[in-house]
């Protein structure tokens, strides 16, 4: 079955390179204004690297794929900002399937170029950095669904579901209906998961519920000292969360940072300059203000990673005591309605352009560090659509799904070993803040978990293999849903599984196990798991845990 694609901004994007590739596939369908009604085989909610590699991975199997997305942005972190692959600090040795074609694709694309790339995707142990602009990655992915077969659909936030004797039979957006035999969510946020009736999580577990020593409220920050949080009327600053500590055995219902990924430059010649926000008020700033005052930064609060095109990756540092994440600012993303998700999107944009501006222009700025803020711009060449900053909010961690199976600390560190294995996570352990707490002198940042990684090699996590059991719903919840990237993990074991390299390796593998139970007619529950594993491994899937590596490396710093 071949559908035809939407894309509201072809006519923009048509004298693009991609768009000559695409364009043949680029059909628009009449009757916009008309809700229509389709049939896929395997419906997937959710372009995010995840979904994507699961609508690829379902269509190589000769079934037909809807990609439905609710954004007019596809492929999320990676082609909206997160442009350095954190594949460093993972296993590449077992980063196989549509992860490795995808980076050797962009490999390909820069060296048809003349362009030379700081490192070779066929070289899985030189622990450098995969690094590479972010319009590069859209073109990529574009691509392989386009060759894939998959139909597209951008733009279609989801309004409901039909379901009907335990199995989801539609899902309804403003716009379409779209039917399938088996539904992906790939969502961040658990949306389509949500939606169907599953029971899942959010926030953190208590320290004893599963038995986690990262569990509960954590302090391995030192405290920031010197200053009064509060202002003249005794009210906490902007930017601080809490004065309370609370009982650091509990769990809550808070996530870690969000932030965006911003694609910078210096270049003159694609430099678009950083304006003064409309609502920028340097009130607003005090407390980075007294922090810097009494603890004068060395280096820009964001953390810089250089990309091909003299461009920079910009990211919230893990291990600094303020940066570019609004720390408390994405607890109500996930139950949140699209318009107020617009609106906490747009609170993010506020505090991240506020800071720069800061940075760039703040007589409480080291005049060293603010010079070289005034260096950097948006980049012309990227995310034109979205005015060049980046439309994609970083949902580090959303909803969880409690599923048949429900990964812990313990299957991420000690029992590493799984019957039913669909990929390979080796990322560390690794949560931003999730509070920052009010002293009498000061404040401290809690919830960080830093990067808990093999000793003797330090850059990488333990490698453990994701089960199969882990993205199923319990048969009495739902029968067609598969869950990969909201899958079913504890907040701790989710903060290693919790990045792109992991997520694609899950997706994939969740789209091959939807277009099987299509074409057998079982419930996702009941798939054989040899004749997955069997498919998985002709898909170029990795599923076995690696062998020892052979020498150290050295450290680099967390995501």
């Amino acid at each position: 079955m071949t559908m035809s694609v939407t894309w509201p901004w072809r006519d923009e994007i048509r004298g693009s390179l991609f768009a000559a590739v695409l364009f043949p596939f680029m059909l628009c369908v009449a009757n916009v204004g008309v809700c229509r009604d389709y049939e896929f085989d395997v419906v997937v909610f959710g372009a995010t690297p995840g979904g994507v590699a699961a609508a690829i991975g379902a269509a190589r199997e000769g079934v037909s794929v809807a990609l439905v997305e609710p954004t007019d942005l596809i492929g999320a972190m990676m082609t909206g900002g997160l442009s350095h692959s954190d594949s460093d600090q993972t296993d590449r040795r077992v980063l196989k399937g549509l992860f490795e074609e995808m980076h050797l694709r962009i490999e390909k694309d820069y060296n048809d170029r003349g362009i030379e790339l700081p490192y070779e995707v066929s070289n899985k142990l030189d622990g450098k950095k995969w690094v590479n602009e972010p319009h590069v990655a859209e073109q990529v992915f574009l691509k392989m669904l386009q060759e894939a077969g998959v139909a597209i659909f951008p733009s279609q936030r989801h309004t409901g579901v039909e379901k009907t004797d335990g199995s989801l039979q539609a899902l309804h957006t403003e716009k379409d209906t779209f039917r399938g035999k088996v539904f992906v969510d790939g969502t961040y946020e658990g949306d389509l998961m949500a939606a169907a009736g599953v029971s899942w999580t959010l926030g953190r577990e208590s320290r004893g519920e599963f038995d986690e020593s990262f569990a509960g409220r954590r302090y391995p920050k030192q405290a920031v000292n010197g200053f009064s949080p509060r202002n003249e009327q005794g009210q906490l600053l902007p930017f601080i969360t809490t004065d309370q500590k609370g009982n650091d055995e509990e769990g809550d219902r808070r996530v870690m940072t969000y932030s965006f990924r911003l694609c910078l430059t210096k270049d003159p010649a694609n430099r678009v300059s950083i304006q003064k926000p409309e609502n920028y008020d340097p009130a607003d700033f005090e407390l980075v203000r007294r922090f810097v005052k009494t603890h004068p930064p060395s280096r820009l609060l964001i953390d810089l990673y250089p990309l091909p095109g003299n461009k920079f990756d910009g990211n919230n540092s893990i291990g600094g005591q303020i940066g570019i994440g609004l720390v408390g600012g994405g607890n109500c993303w996930c139950e949140a309605s699209y318009v107020e998700r617009e609106q906490i999107w747009k609170a993010h944009r506020d505090y991240t352009e506020g800071l720069l501006w800061f940075m760039a222009t703040d007589p409480a700025m080291p005049e060293p560090l603010r010079k070289q803020m005034q260096e950097f711009g948006y980049c012309k060449d990227e995310f034109a659509r979205w005015g060049h900053f980046p439309p994609a909010l970083y949902v580090r961690e959303g909803r969880r799904m409690k599923g048949e199976y429900i990964l812990t600390q313990k299957d991420v560190l000690e029992t590493r070993e799984k019957e039913d294995s669909i990929g390979i996570s080796s990322f560390p352990i690794d949560s931003h803040d999730i509070q920052r707490i009010a002293l009498d002198d000061g404040f401290i940042d809690e919830g960080t978990i830093f990067p808990v990684r093999v000793p003797g090699r330090r850059r990488v996590g333990y490698a453990s293999q994701v089960p199969y059991r882990a993205i199923v719903p319990e048969r009495k919840e739902c029968r067609n849903l598969l869950v990969p990237v909201a899958l079913s993990a504890t907040h701790v074991a989710y903060s290693s599984i919790r990045v792109e390299p992991t997520w694609i390796v899950i997706g994939h593998s969740s789209g091959v196990a939807a277009a099987l139970a299509a074409k057998s007619d079982v419930s996702v529950q009941d798939l054989p798991y040899p004749q997955l594993r069997k498919r998985l491994e002709a898909q170029g899937q990795a599923l076995a845990l690696p062998p020892p590596f052979p020498e150290a490396t050295t450290p680099q710093p967390g995501r």
